[in-house]
């Protein structure tokens, strides 16, 4: 997979550089020298250039990338201008586009944008769910109504295996993994369990919420 990302502010550049570490091909792009300079080294391609000039995107083969993120949420003009650039003159795949607000959201989406992001917004609403959730630092909102946290092992749950404990069936939920040296284990279903384990359910929100107050 090839990923193009244009504008390489704290967004962009953390965006591109974790894509890097996680072996993905990512050409990075800014008009700023000194950004160029800093990421090189972690990054497949960096480019120092114009990002809204449709013939110096096409020399670099933009519009043959898998995907390409414009990053550039903070210039409102320019993200649309390059948005555009991108979906209706290079035909490029797959675009996301950073924006800064909903009406931004528009804007990018009614000239092409395939996907948007605020990330504020979801940075806002990420914290909030933490600070409500009953559950530990790892929790993962998959849907408005699934859920996957992460529960100390109740009491009553020690001694025996997943298989026995029938977790779906008396709980509507499953156990997929635990956590051993700060990863996520998979566990199956003869998999018994210990005082202190750290488990990983997943099911919905209410029936999570039963799992933890087992476990106060």
């Amino acid at each position: 997979m090839k990923v193009c990302v244009i504008g390489l502010g704290r967004f962009g550049y953390n965006v591109a550089t974790t894509l890097t570490a996680r072996g993905i091909e990512v050409l990075a792009i800014d008009s700023n020298e000194s950004i160029i300079a800093s990421i090189k080294d972690y990054v497949t391609q960096a480019i120092c250039m114009r990002v809204t000039d449709e013939a110096v995107l096409r020399s670099v083969g933009v519009e043959e990338m898998d995907l390409v993120i414009v990053a550039t949420g903070e210039n409102f003009a320019q993200s649309i201008l390059i948005t555009a650039l991108l979906k209706q003159r290079l035909n490029v795949k797959r675009v996301i586009t950073r924006s800064i607000n909903e009406i931004h959201e528009e804007i990018v989406t009614l000239i092409g944008a395939d996907e948007t992001v605020i990330p504020e917004q979801e940075i806002g609403v990420t914290l909030a769910e933490r600070l409500s959730s009953p559950f530990t630092e790892h929790f993962f909102h998959i849907t408005p109504n699934f859920f996957m946290g992460q529960i100390e092992a109740p009491e009553s749950f020690v001694g025996q295996s997943l298989e026995e404990l029938s977790l779906y069936k008396n709980y509507n939920v499953r156990c997929v993994a635990r956590m051993a040296d700060d990863d996520f284990i998979p566990v199956g279903s003869k998999y018994v369990i210990k005082a202190g384990d750290m488990l990983l359910f997943a099911g919905k929100e209410q029936d999570l919420k039963k799992i933890y107050k087992l476990s106060e």
